[in-house]
C-alpha cells in the first residue's frame, strides 16, 4: 500500500482524456503496487476520507499511471484541480460486481437473463456500469428498461446502444 499526498491535476487537451481530473502515480509508486506491470489495473483504498474500490489506474507511459478523480468524487471531497489530497491505495483483486438492480430485473425476464448469462463478465459489466452511472432514478429506470429489451432480443451492449440511438434519431427525441 502507498500513502502519499498528491495534487489534483487536470488535462486541458489530451485526446479522450481532455478535461479529466486525476492524480499522477509515479513509476516507482506503481511498481510498489504491482511490480513490472505496464497495463491498467484496479486499486482500492482512500482519497482523503473517501473510500474507493475497483477504480482503475491508467498507464500514461514511462511506467507512470493516473488515477482519474471524477466529478462525484470531487464533489464529496470538495476538491478541484490544484488542491492536495491524501491517497492510500493498494491493488484491488476483488471481482467487479454487477448491478443489483439489473440482476433483480433479470430474474423477472428469463429470456434476457439467459442471454445475459452467455455474455463474458466484461461484457456483462458494460450493462452494469452504464446502469449504475445514471445520475437520476428516471435515467436509471430508462437504462434498465433498454437493457432488458436489448438483452431479450439477444443484443450485446454495443448493439443495444446503437439500436436505441437510431430509434431516438428517427423519432426526433
Amino acid at each position: 500500500m502507498i500513502h502519499v499526498e498528491k495534487t489534483l491535476e487536470r488535462y486541458k487537451y489530451k485526446g479522450e482524456k481532455s478535461g479529466w481530473t486525476f492524480v499522477k502515480i509515479s513509476a516507482d509508486e506503481a511498481h510498489s503496487l504491482k511490480p513490472n506491470n505496464k497495463k491498467s489495473f484496479r486499486i482500492k483504498g482512500s482519497i482523503d476520507k473517501l473510500v474507493i474500490k475497483q477504480l482503475a489506474l491508467i498507464p500514461i507511459g514511462e511506467g507512470q499511471f493516473i488515477l482519474p478523480v471524477n466529478g462525484s468524487h470531487r464533489k464529496v471531497l470538495k476538491k478541484e484541480a490544484g488542491d492536495n489530497v491524501l491517497i492510500a491505495i493498494e491493488e484491488d483483486n476483488s471481482e467487479l460486481e454487477n448491478s443489483a438492480d439489473l440482476l433483480a430485473c433479470l430474474e423477472d425476464e428469463p429470456r434476457a437473463e439467459a442471454f445475459f448469462n452467455t455474455l463474458s463478465k466484461s461484457h456483462q459489466r458494460y450493462f452494469s456500469t452504464w446502469i449504475e452511472g445514471a445520475k437520476t432514478i428516471e435515467t436509471k429506470t430508462k437504462r434498465l428498461s433498454q437493457s432488458l429489451s436489448g438483452l431479450s432480443n439477444e443484443m450485446d451492449y454495443g448493439q443495444m446502444v446503437r439500436f436505441f440511438k437510431k430509434k431516438k434519431d428517427e423519432n426526433g427525441f
